[in-house]
C-alpha cells in the first residue's frame, strides 16, 4: 500500500489569497510603489459597486464567480498617477480627477492585468481552466451602491481591506462557488514559459 500523503486541499480562502497576491503583484508593479493587503478576509453577504470608482470582473469555467475592487477617488488618482508615471507619461498629460474616463480606464484596465494573472497562476496550480470577461467600471456618486447578483451555487463571499504607499485605501471583493480542490494524487504545478525564456532554453542546447 502507497503511504504518500496527499495533504494538498484548497479551498476558497486559499483562492482568496491568490486573488490578493495577484492584486497586490499587478498594482505594485504597474504603479511601483508597495501595496499590501490586511491578512484577515471580512465574510460579507453580498457583492457591492461603491464610490467613487468601481470595477468588476466575472469568470466561468472549473468554478465560477466574480471579483469586485472599489476605489475611494484618492486611492484611484493615486494609482493612476503613479502608474502613468512609471510609464514615463508627462504631468502635464495626467487627468486631474477621477471622474476624467482616462483614469477609469486605465483602473480598467490594471483590472484586466489581475484577473490575468490570477486565473493564470489558478489555472496553473490546480490543472484547471477559468476565463474571464471584460471589465466593467463605474464612476459612482457617494450615496450610491449598486448589489450585483451573480448565479452561483451556494456562493461564498469575501472582502479584503487593502492599503496603498500614501496610506490610502481599497477593497477587493470575491464571490465564487462554495467549493474546494483535494488531491487524489500527487502532482507538480503546470509551469508557464515565456517567449524569451523558451529563446534562452534554445540558446543554450
Amino acid at each position: 500500500m502507497n503511504n504518500n500523503k496527499f495533504t494538498k486541499n484548497v479551498d476558497s480562502n486559499d483562492i482568496m489569497l491568490s486573488l490578493c497576491q495577484s492584486v497586490a503583484n499587478v498594482i505594485s508593479s504597474a504603479s511601483s510603489t508597495n501595496i499590501r493587503f490586511a491578512p484577515l478576509v471580512q465574510k460579507i453577504t453580498k457583492t457591492l459597486l461603491t464610490p467613487d470608482i468601481g470595477t468588476f470582473v466575472m469568470f466561468t469555467g472549473s468554478f465560477s464567480g466574480m471579483v469586485v475592487i472599489n476605489f475611494p477617488k484618492e486611492t484611484a488618482m493615486e494609482i493612476y498617477t503613479s502608474y502613468l508615471k512609471n510609464m514615463g507619461i508627462p504631468e502635464t498629460e495626467i487627468a486631474k480627477n477621477y471622474t476624467q474616463e482616462e483614469v477609469s480606464n486605465t483602473l480598467g484596465e490594471l483590472m484586466n492585468q489581475i484577473l490575468g494573472h490570477f486565473t493564470r497562476q489558478i489555472s496553473e496550480e490546480l490543472h484547471i481552466r477559468i476565463d474571464q470577461s471584460q471589465p466593467k467600471m463605474l464612476v459612482l456618486p457617494r450615496e450610491v451602491q449598486i448589489s450585483i447578483s451573480v448565479n452561483l451555487d451556494n456562493p461564498k463571499y469575501g472582502k479584503v481591506t487593502f492599503h496603498t504607499e500614501s496610506g490610502n485605501v481599497f477593497y477587493v471583493e470575491l464571490a465564487m462557488d462554495d467549493t474546494s480542490f483535494v488531491a487524489i494524487q500527487d502532482f507538480e504545478t503546470l509551469g508557464s514559459s515565456s517567449p524569451d525564456d523558451i529563446l534562452e532554453q534554445f540558446k543554450a542546447n
